[in-house]
């Protein structure tokens, strides 16, 4: 598949550092993983041990994120990064929802690392991804959210309108159980410090639960390349 990604001025403004890093793949979905939810379970038993509410906005990839969202006018405590929205339902004892396993992994990986990781059908995709800023009244269909004001939100956008942003991803491109090529975007508003470990902690989940090959590797602003 080839996509060409670019990152808007209006993001690079407000955070010069930002790195991105796409992983795409092809994978076998299922509905449900016993050995991923095992290492979901086993997080989730331990996490509260380690972490609270203040430490939560203090992770990088998270504080990072939040003040991206004051710099554009968007208020983190409202619409929160999908990282720490989860990391927030763990210690209030509300638990993960289960969806599919390739949402069930990247939910596991944006808790451990702290990313708002975007997770996409890459068939869905019309044309090139653009990363830009989100404008009133935008139509904008979240996954099990309906409408979302996503004015002054970071935005991906494909030739139709856009697909994701730190707080939810769009209905029109969601992973399916039917999906056979992943898109991923992990989002470093905190630089590249933790990106290459994300994104072998990635490569690692989808190999061993999702069957991943044809792995291609890219970054925005970095200096990850490589391929398995």
């Amino acid at each position: 598949m080839k996509l060409k990604i670019t990152i808007g001025e209006e993001i690079l403004d407000v955070c010069p550092s930002f790195h991105l890093v796409a992983i795409i793949c092809k994978v076998k979905n299922t509905k449900y993983n016993d050995e991923l939810w095992r290492e979901i379970d086993k997080f989730i038993e331990h996490f509260p041990s380690s972490s609270s509410m203040t430490d939560i906005k203090k992770r990088p990839a998270i504080e990072a994120t939040r003040k991206v969202y004051k710099q554009l006018g968007k208020d983190p405590n409202r619409y929160r990064p999908s990282g720490e929205a989860l990391c927030r339902r763990i210690l209030k004892g509300q638990g993960l929802y289960q969806i599919d396993t390739l949402v069930d992994l990247i939910n596991l990986i944006s808790l451990k690392t702290g990313y708002s990781i975007g997770g996409f059908d890459a068939d869905k995709i019309e044309g090139n991804l653009r990363l830009g800023v989100g404008i009133a009244d935008e139509p904008f269909e979240a996954i099990g959210r309906g409408k979302m004001n996503i004015e002054g939100l970071p935005v991906y956008r494909d030739s139709i309108g856009g697909i994701g942003n730190p707080s939810s991803d769009e209905e029109r491109t969601k992973i399916a159980l039917e999906t056979v090529h992943l898109l991923m975007l992990i989002n470093g508003y905190s630089g590249k410090e933790g990106l290459n470990e994300a994104t072998d902690y990635s490569i690692d989940l989808l190999k061993k639960y999702a069957y991943a090959d044809q792995i291609k590797i890219r970054s925005v602003n970095g200096e990850i390349s490589k391929s398995n």
